[in-house]
């Protein structure tokens, strides 16, 4: 069968290409752009400094009030 159409599949073969379809389009549309990235020296900086800050107690703010600054839905 060099060419075969979707006429020539059975339907359990005709299930089977649609699923690979679908995981194929949301593996697409799930994956994350940024996997493989290393992050800036400064930015790994200012995060451990983050950390650091509260884990000795220091005053944060809540996300939920940063996103109320920023006009964002939480």
């Amino acid at each position: 069968m060099p060419n075969p159409t979707v006429a020539d599949l059975t339907v359990e073969e005709f299930r089977e290409l649609v699923r690979e379809v679908v995981l194929q389009t949301l593996a697409e549309l799930l994956r994350d752009p940024d996997q493989g990235l290393e992050l800036r020296e400064e930015f790994v900086a200012e995060l451990q400094r983050s950390l650091e800050e509260v884990e000795a107690g220091e005053e944060t703010i809540p996300a939920e009030e940063i996103a109320t600054k920023l006009g964002l839905s939480w």
